[in-house]
């Protein structure tokens, strides 16, 4: 008797385990830092999610299916480098800002196609790119003469 109950309770508690697994969804406590993007004396602030090592690069924003508005993720390099990203298993439109190292804006991508194998790449060498939701820099106004400033608090 004593079997059969274990063996309940190991098949009712598999499933609940599973359900709870990431499923790339940023989680409500998820670590976020602020970054500002500063275009015409105007400040445009996010709370962005930060991708430093290598496996964290390579998911990068893959499986979800939305952004906060505030959102994003920073990607920083150690040395700054020509940037290329692509939209695999990534659900929904990004804006991709490629950042050089004294903060000034390289280039936008503008709402990239999601799932995309088409490289995204830099016009140079940047130090970071940053993610956000598809559409925002045209709504906030923000191109190329805009400047990127954030605090790792690694």
């Amino acid at each position: 008797m004593r079997a059969i109950f274990t063996a309940l309770a190991l098949s009712l508690a598999l499933p609940i385990t599973a359900c709870g697994a990431d499923s790339g969804a940023q989680t409500e406590d998820a670590a976020t830092i602020p970054l500002t993007v500063t275009m015409a004396g105007k400040a445009h602030r996010f709370n962005v999610e930060v991708a430093r090592t290598p496996a964290e690069q390579d998911r990068g924003l893959m499986f979800r299916t939305s952004l906060p508005v505030d959102g994003g993720m920073i990607f920083p390099f150690e040395t700054p480098r020509f940037g290329s990203f692509w939209m695999k298993n990534t659900l929904i439109p990004l804006d991709m800002i490629f950042i050089r190292a004294d903060g000034s804006i390289d280039r936008i991508a503008e709402n990239t196609i999601p799932e995309s194998l088409e490289p995204v790449v830099s016009g140079g060498e940047v130090s970071a790119v940053l993610e956000l939701a598809g559409g925002t820099a045209a709504r906030l106004g923000i191109d190329e003469t805009a400047k990127v400033t954030w605090k790792d608090g690694k």
